[in-house]
């Protein structure tokens, strides 16, 4: 059955039916009808029904998600969805999405990008505290081997330890019990929870660099619905875009995923695209990190590509963003990738996988 069916008011008004596939978290459901609100804005003719569902990553709670080994934990149960047409789009987090999209899906909108840092909560018993003031040995909750790896390095006298769960279940698990001093989150999580008085301390990228895509909100749709894929691409962000296209294309060039520590930072100004990646060891001790620029023109918005699985760049079909700027920023992204590479990042990021399997 397809999802796009119609609706008959009482005055015997017909109206269009759209059905948005999200997990069921709390955060989840607060991004998706975020989402929601814009697009009813921009179609107020049509009735946008959510359907939430919980996804593999929802469900294994005991495992650190880097060690599920599975790439698309968040995804794959909202993607099923699409394929069955039970859905016409999805909301994600664009850093649950692989790099790599099954065929036949695109990302047809990237949302101007939230606060993309990583905060630090504390457990209240070290209120006005921060990372550095903790006593040694302070156990730090955090599901990410990309911030632990970062952190053990910058702060060697804190000891790390895995947290799962989503947003409302850490945080009790910090506040109810003793085993962390603190927690590290997305700020962008605890932003949009209405959770900002938690935060004690937003990680800089000298401290932490975030992870790809980290912060953005990614619309899903099937490749071939060429009227679903222009109603959410008037929601492109251009420099988040261009940004994570960048971020993307470098994170696909070395492989990595969940399950090795890479990590970014990106930022547009004077017409420069500028892209700064990084690989840890696990422990944080061997590193390799760089920065590249490219130019761009973000202002300039081309006239609608034909919709083609061809001119997905990283599993992205932006269509009101320049494509010019788009292979600019998948070039980056893959020349940053290369010199990364060449000095030495595979072998970095095979031992951190190696050991991570160990684990």
């Amino acid at each position: 059955m397809s999802a796009k069916t119609d609706l008959q008011d009482g005055d015997g008004k017909v109206s269009r039916v759209i059905r948005v596939g999200t997990r069921k978290s709390q955060l989840a459901r607060i991004q998706t009808d975020s989402v929601v609100e814009k697009l009813k804005e921009l179609h107020p003719d049509v009735h946008f029904e959510i359907v939430a569902m919980s996804t593999t990553g929802d469900k294994i709670l005991d495992t650190a998600l880097s060690k599920i080994g599975e790439k698309s934990l968040f995804t794959k149960e909202l993607e099923n969805a699409l394929e069955k047409n039970e859905v016409d789009l999805v909301v994600h987090s664009l850093k649950d999405l692989p790099t790599a999209l099954p065929v036949g899906f695109t990302i047809g909108a990237v949302l101007k990008r939230e606060n993309p840092y990583d905060a630090v909560v504390l457990h209240p018993k070290n209120k006005g505290k921060c990372l550095d003031s903790l006593p040694n040995k302070s156990v730090i909750g955090t599901s990410s081997l990309r911030r632990a790896a970062q952190l053990k390095k910058r702060f060697p006298h804190l000891e790390f330890k895995d947290i799962r769960g989503n947003l409302n279940t850490r945080l009790k698990k910090l506040d109810e019990h003793n085993d962390f001093s603190a927690i590290v989150l997305a700020a962008a999580g605890l932003r949009r929870m209405g959770w900002e008085n938690r935060i004690s301390q937003v990680l800089k990228p000298e401290d932490c660099m975030y992870a790809v895509g980290q912060g953005a909100l990614a619309i899903e749709v099937r490749a071939r619905d060429q009227d679903i894929l222009e109603m959410v691409s008037v929601l492109n962000d251009p420099d988040t875009v261009l940004r994570c296209i960048a971020e993307r294309a470098f994170l696909k060039h070395l492989e990595g995923g969940c399950s090795v520590p890479v990590a970014v930072y990106t930022e547009i100004k004077n017409s420069q695209l500028y892209l700064t990646g990084a690989v840890y060891s696990l422990d944080g001790s061997d590193s390799l990190k760089e920065t590249m620029q490219t130019s761009i023109n973000s202002n300039q918005i081309e006239e609608q590509e034909k919709v083609d699985e061809k001119v997905q760049r990283v599993g992205i079909t932006a269509l009101k963003v320049s494509g010019e700027d788009q292979d600019a920023a998948v070039k980056l992204g893959v020349d940053l990738g290369i010199l990364l590479l060449s000095k030495g990042a595979k072998e970095i990021l095979t031992v951190a996988r190696q050991l991570n399997d160990a684990r």
